[in-house]
């Protein structure tokens, strides 16, 4: 029997809900994608005295009692995060954080793996169950939300996402979506969506964005995202302060529109942003565009083999040859970063 086990799972994107107005006795119902950049990553060993190190270490030590608990493992663990989606980020960190930890529980003792069972234990899927039907699997999902008996939402479709397809992500590590009990309070807050933009978005979903995904069109597939975005965002605007939760985000996914980037939107509760290209030869052309604006300018230095970045500088001069820039006036020394080309689709979780 193996000493430690090793998972790694990438995230995920929440790309807008199909019925929030809640009259057809269904709650919620949800689009979502798997991509590959971030990821968890973590690695759990038997142990003489429990342990958890790494980052976010705090939510991952409840999350470790409370699978323990439940499957009746009395045996101490060394659980080292050692690497992490930024959480309440928008990219579904808590989710994959928890079934992670429970996954490696599982395979670390010999059990059977239980999605469904690990999410109701750790309380996740409350609302969306993208973050579930993506942690074993990627693609592109579509779930049906909840319904009176429902345990946890159904996958109504999962459909594969062309492997040269890129998004880019645009973080924002200044600001938090909501999580938790502010959460809570936004949706019992808010009223019920208007019955014919909850109707609008199930015929795009429908009739667009899912045949535009088999047919491999990323421009039909950008306008459907975009326009449930902006139907989404204008919904949740009173309880985020606007459309999207960061202004120098919007801002960015503004100049990134201007480039020819498209599927604009907001993932979950943000503040991260997120837009597609086709490929990797488009992605730095879009990326190295100098705005013509006057400014503050914010750069992303872009690592251009592992698609990811969190270097900031406010140097316009710095690496010109490979930096993305982009004016955002007076809230420049907010922390924009960027991840270039992630890899759309690909999110299976891997263990070792």
């Amino acid at each position: 029997m193996a000493d430690h086990v090793s998972v790694s799972v990438g995230a995920r994107l929440h790309m807008g809900f199909l019925d929030l107005n809640f009259g057809l006795g269904r709650r919620f119902g949800s689009i979502g994608m798997a991509i590959d950049a971030p990821r968890t990553r973590i690695t759990l060993r038997r142990a003489a005295a429990a342990e958890v190190a790494g980052h976010d270490r705090v939510r991952a030590a409840q999350y470790l009692a409370a699978v323990t608990q439940h499957l009746g493992i009395d045996d101490a663990h060394s659980l080292l995060i050692e690497e992490a989606i930024p959480p309440h980020s928008g990219l579904g960190s808590g989710t994959k954080l928890a079934l992670a930890i429970a996954a490696s529980v599982r395979r670390l003792h010999g059990l059977p793996g239980d999605v469904r069972a690990d999410a109701q234990v750790l309380g996740r899927g409350a609302r969306s169950g993208v973050g579930l039907a993506l942690f074993h699997a990627g693609g592109f999902v579509v779930d049906g939300g909840h319904g009176a008996g429902t345990e946890l939402p159904p996958v109504l479709t999962r459909l594969s996402v062309p492997s040269d397809w890129r998004v880019l992500l645009i973080l924002d590590h200044a600001r938090s979506g909501l999580s938790g009990r502010a959460e809570k309070r936004a949706f019992a807050t808010l009223p019920p969506q208007d019955e014919q933009d909850a109707a609008h978005i199930c015929r795009l979903v429908l009739m667009q964005l899912l045949p535009a995904l088999a047919e491999r069109d990323l421009p039909r597939f950008g306008q459907a995202i975009t326009h449930i975005q902006e139907i989404c965002g204008d919904y949740f605007a009173p309880e985020q302060g606007g459309r999207f939760t960061s202004p120098p985000v919007a801002a960015a996914l503004e100049e990134l529109r201007n480039c020819g980037a498209v599927a604009l939107g907001q993932s979950s509760w943000g503040p991260t942003g997120f837009a597609f290209v086709p490929d990797d030869d488009t992605a730095p052309v879009v990326m190295y565009r100098e705005s013509d604006d006057n400014g503050y300018l914010v750069t992303a230095l872009v690592d251009r083999e592992t698609y990811q970045t969190y270097e900031i500088t406010e140097q316009p001069g710095f690496l010109r040859s490979t930096m993305f820039r982009t004016a955002v006036g007076a809230v420049a020394a907010a922390a924009i970063g960027i991840i270039l080309g992630s890899r759309a689709g690909r999110s299976p979780s891997s263990f070792t």
